[in-house]
């Protein structure tokens, strides 16, 4: 399946990252210094560069859809998405995050829910997450958009992911 990620918001210009962003989205992400602190390591534009391409097992580059949000003014948010993970009726965000100078404002919270009725116009049923164990900020941003521990949690590069879903 195709997605239109012009569709996925009712305020911003979405588009693909292209490699000419990649600066952009480096500027963005290195504004978040909680977020490396809980899941390390910092941010380089060559981690960028490969983040745009990683998968998890069984997905194609069909399936994802790594994402800028623009504004007239700039990049105010990035995501990493994948459909069809970890089965066809469930998209699975990889990676969000937002400008700095926007969080606490609700910018966020409106991308994830304009990105919920997208999804779920298309079908999809579920969408599935991660957040690091212990980082407050990203325990409180999900909670609050309507996401709940499944009860699965995984151990990576010395710190602990819990696995989050939210039906849509």
């Amino acid at each position: 399946m195709t997605l239109d990620s012009k569709a996925f918001s009712n305020h911003y210009e979405v588009r693909v990252i292209k490699a000419d962003d990649v600066g952009q989205v480096y500027m963005l992400c290195r504004q978040n210094a909680l977020f490396y602190q809980y899941c390390p390591p910092f941010v380089t534009e060559d981690s960028i560069r490969k983040d745009m391409h990683a998968l998890p097992p069984k997905k194609t580059a069909d399936d994802k859809y790594y994402v800028g949000y623009f504004d007239g003014k700039g990049l105010v948010a990035v995501m990493d998405l994948i459909m069809g993970f970890p089965d066809q009726d469930t998209a699975f965000i990889g990676f969000f995050m937002t400008d700095a100078s926007i969080q606490g404002k609700g910018v966020g919270s409106g991308i994830i829910a304009d990105l919920c009725a997208y999804l779920s116009g298309i079908g999809i049923s579920f969408i599935r997450l991660g957040w690091v164990k212990g980082n407050p900020q990203a325990e409180h941003f999900w909670h609050k958009n309507g996401f709940a521990e499944t009860g699965i949690t995984y151990n990576t590069d010395g710190y602990t992911v819990v696995v989050a879903q939210r039906r849509i």
